[in-house]
């Protein structure tokens, strides 16, 4: 037994140490195993469990996609109407590459039907690169993810979770449906090429999943094998290059390239947000609208670059607005001196001119840690890009395609390659508002079927004196070449003459900055004529404009056009005849004063030219029936709105009551003539 102050020998302390120890690393490994075995793993790896997949999901050897409903609170105001209460929404949709082979650049279609306003994602961006908020409506919306955009297999990865799935975190506002109903989407797909996917299934109330396979049917177009996404199809098509990388800044080229055969760009701006705080040093060949260095002053990049003077750099906003530089800076050593630039923002059609269909600028951008390293690149999301009078393009997220090749500066047979690319496809929309319009008339008619009411949009300041839905009056001739302003009198003065109906509340103008008018002038036995006419009723003129009229059953029977150019788009778009100016008459002027100011109304800039056509494939083409009036009109690109209607024999343009005159005094003259005899 042992007392207090007695002397242990050491080999005791020693022993009764070691036992301890001995105890201790036991109990701890034992600890240890136990949480381990808790894991379900026991391999050490510390991964932790995997959660259990949904029961359909093994089942699927394709694409597997999901959609959860989490919840949602009623926002105010609170509102009687259930159809106009809006209510705060969350979701989480789910893509997981369940079969044998890589999935890249995936997009998945929600298709949202209860007029979704998106507030925030997580995982992805919209395909067509809008911003948040962004109005989803009843039509849907396609997601492509970020940062995560390809989805590699269980095959390849041991089943890592991280790699082969992404997910999308919503939250958003929603309109309709009671307190105890779930608003679910309608319908979820995959939009990759060379899939096919069965309508979703519903699992209770808040889960919907589907399982999209290869279509066997599908049949890829064959392509080189490259090592990231081949090069995509679309009307537009931008690249964004990186030339050279240093530890805290790269050189970026951006090539943009008009594939349409009827797209173009004017004046364009090119807009994009950067996603790690990068800003632009310097540019050539193009030049932001704005140089405010505030934000990288009072920014991470003010107290990352202490010694840098930012009063020299060219932008620090997050989306900054680009534009092309004029012509006259194109020999500029500072910020000229670059192929394929400074055109003041022109890109037009390669079937007009192939020289012209492309444009290209340079960058330098900085980064911010932990990017400051060469190797990480990350280019800018959400692109947009616009111009003048021009179609509207919607943008896809940038994909990362194999690094563009250029030939050697050195002139040799050589070729040298980007460090990275990247592509942005861009694809032209039918916008909601047209900007230009077209008018029908005719020599078999006194009158004008003008531009329709409210064609190219109308204000609400303006619907309150005029009718958005009154159809336009009939006008004389003359009536085409004055503004809507001095129109008025002379259309009701017109109605009068002619005994048309005149309404009590009048129609609204087409307010279009461009209108054409497609005259029918002369038809006979083996062939007729037409005249289109350009008005420009704007103040900005138009330079080597073209338009173009798609004609259904006259296209083959084109013959000749006499003050413009005239080229028959057989490959390109079909029954589609593009006209454009002749060398010094591509200027189509802008609005401007008449001879008197004081007496006359402002002119419009015009264009005119007869078109001729034959009768040889349609003999008996009825021009009096609207078969010699095109069914498709553009002008720069932009599809003009058409009227519904075609203009009539004088006689058939007599109203309800001058028919009910006419009648009576044909049927007096049969009295009184029977009468007589």
């Amino acid at each position: 037994m042992v007392t207090l102050g007695m002397k242990i020998p050491w080999t005791i302390q020693m022993s009764s140490f070691h036992a301890m120890l001995v105890v201790f690393l036991v109990l701890s490994c034992f600890r240890v195993e136990i949480c381990y075995g808790q894991a379900g793993g026991g391999d050490g790896d510390g991964d932790g469990a995997v959660a259990a997949p949904p029961p359909e999901q093994e089942d699927c050897d394709g694409i597997f996609l999901s959609y959860q409903f989490t919840s949602r609170e009623k926002e105010l105001p609170h509102l009687k109407n259930v159809s106009a209460q809006a209510w705060a929404f969350k979701s989480e949709a789910t893509i997981l590459n369940a079969g044998s082979t890589e999935l890249k650049a995936w997009k998945m279609y929600i298709g949202f039907q209860h007029r979704e306003i998106l507030v925030q994602t997580d995982g992805a961006l919209l395909v067509d690169g809008g911003d948040l908020p962004a109005q989803i409506g009843t039509k849907g919306a396609t997601f492509a993810g970020n940062p995560m955009t390809d989805l590699k297999t269980m095959i390849d990865t041991a089943g890592d979770y991280t790699q082969i799935q992404s997910k999308i975190k919503f939250k958003g506002t929603q309109f309709g449906l009671g307190t105890k109903a779930t608003p679910m989407p309608k319908s979820l797909s995959l939009v990759n090429d060379g899939f096919k996917c069965p309508n979703a299934r519903i699992r209770g109330k808040t889960t919907m999943f589907v399982c999209c396979r290869k279509d066997p049917k599908f049949k890829a177009k064959k392509i080189e094998k490259t090592k990231f996404m081949p090069k995509q199809n679309g009307d537009l098509s931008i690249t964004y290059d990186v030339l050279q990388t240093f530890a805290n800044n790269y050189l970026a080229q951006v090539t943009i390239d008009n594939i349409h055969p009827l797209g173009r760009l004017d004046h364009w701006n090119i807009t994009w947000e950067w996603m790690k705080g990068e800003f632009i040093n310097n540019m050539r060949g193009a030049y932001t609208h704005k140089k405010d260095s505030t934000e990288c002053l009072y920014g991470m990049a003010g107290k990352f670059y202490k010694d840098l003077d930012f009063s020299q750099v060219m932008n620090c906003e997050k989306r900054p607005v680009i534009t092309d530089l004029p012509a006259d800076r194109k020999d500029d050593p500072k910020v000229g001196k670059l192929p394929r630039c400074c055109r003041n923002g022109t890109i037009l059609p390669g079937l007009m001119d192939k020289s012209q269909s492309q444009s290209i600028f340079q960058l330098q951008v900085f980064k911010l840690p932990p990017d400051d390293n060469r190797t990480a690149l990350t280019p800018p999301q959400k692109w947009k890009i616009n111009g003048a009078l021009n179609p509207s393009y919607k943008c896809g997220p940038p994909i990362r395609i194999d690094p563009t090749q250029f030939p050697d500066p050195s002139g040799l047979q050589a070729t040298s390659a980007s460090v990275a690319s990247w592509q942005v496809v861009c694809n032209i929309t039918k916008p909601a508002v047209p900007r230009c319009c077209v008018s029908f008339s005719a020599y078999y008619s006194d009158s004008v079927v003008p531009c329709s009411t409210c064609a190219c949009g109308c204000k609400t300041t303006e619907t309150d004196k005029c009718s958005p839905r009154e159809p336009a009056m009939l006008l004389p001739a003359e009536a085409l070449l004055v503004p809507f302003a001095n129109r008025t009198e002379k259309a009701k003065a017109w109605a009068k003459i002619k005994r048309y109906d005149v309404p009590k509340k009048l129609p609204c103008p087409d307010n279009c900055g461009v209108s054409l008018n497609w005259h029918i002038d002369s038809d006979y036995s083996n062939g007729w004529t037409a005249r289109l006419t350009l008005f420009n009723w704007g103040k900005d003129p138009f330079q080597d404009w073209y338009t173009a009229v798609k004609m259904n059953k006259a296209y083959e029977d084109y013959e000749n056009v006499y003050s413009f150019n005239g080229t028959r788009m057989e490959k390109e778009v079909n029954s589609t005849i593009m006209f454009t100016g002749l060398k010094g008459l591509n200027y189509l002027i802008g609005l401007k004063n008449g001879t008197d100011p004081k007496k006359n109304p402002m002119v419009p800039g015009k264009q005119q030219s007869v078109v001729s056509f034959k009768k040889k494939h349609f003999h008996n083409i009825d021009i009096k029936a609207g078969e010699g009036f095109p069914t498709r009109v553009l002008f720069n690109g932009e599809e003009c709105a058409i009227p519904k209607r075609f203009p009539r024999n004088n006689a058939q343009h007599l109203n309800s009551n001058a028919l009910m005159v006419l009648c009576i005094a044909i049927l007096t003259f049969l009295f009184m003539t029977d009468r007589f005899h």
